[in-house]
């Protein structure tokens, strides 16, 4: 299984807030940081704000923050917000015509999988991957 880009970036921008919770920060900062599309991290914020992760702060001071902190911020929480599909294989999915999937043992397995996986992202908060400023080349606020 692989995460989208889309999740992998708001991990990303939960992580960068989390360790400027001194301030709001911006997309442009963000964006300089990661060297990733503006654009992409417009969308990005977009999401996590109506989840109610981050909290939009408009005008001309405005940026972004935390909605919650981080200990209440669940991994698992996050990536199933984000995710589009957790459809793994043909049989997960509404549209399923696989001549074996009564027979087959592939799904259940597979499901224990993907509850395993999702298992160990709910056991982890944003409080778990906190780093410092500097972890990302950035310094502390005066």
């Amino acid at each position: 299984m692989r995460l989208t880009n889309f999740s992998d970036y708001c991990l990303r921008v939960l992580m960068y807030a989390a360790a400027r919770q001194d301030r709001l920060i911006t997309i442009e900062e963000v964006s300089e940081v990661y060297k990733i599309s503006r654009a992409h991290l417009m969308k990005v914020a977009n999401t996590l704000t109506k989840a109610g992760y981050l909290k939009a702060v408009r005008g001309r001071a405005g940026g972004l923050m935390l909605a919650k902190p981080p200990s209440k911020i669940g991994l698992g929480d996050v990536i199933r917000a984000t995710e589009p599909d957790f459809t793994l294989v043909e049989c997960f999915g509404a549209g399923n015509e696989c001549i074996i999937t009564r027979s087959c043992r592939l799904r259940g397995v597979l499901h224990e999988g993907l509850d395993a996986f999702n298992a160990v992202l709910d056991k982890y908060t944003l409080a778990d991957l906190m780093l410092r400023p500097k972890d990302f080349g950035v310094r502390p606020a005066a």
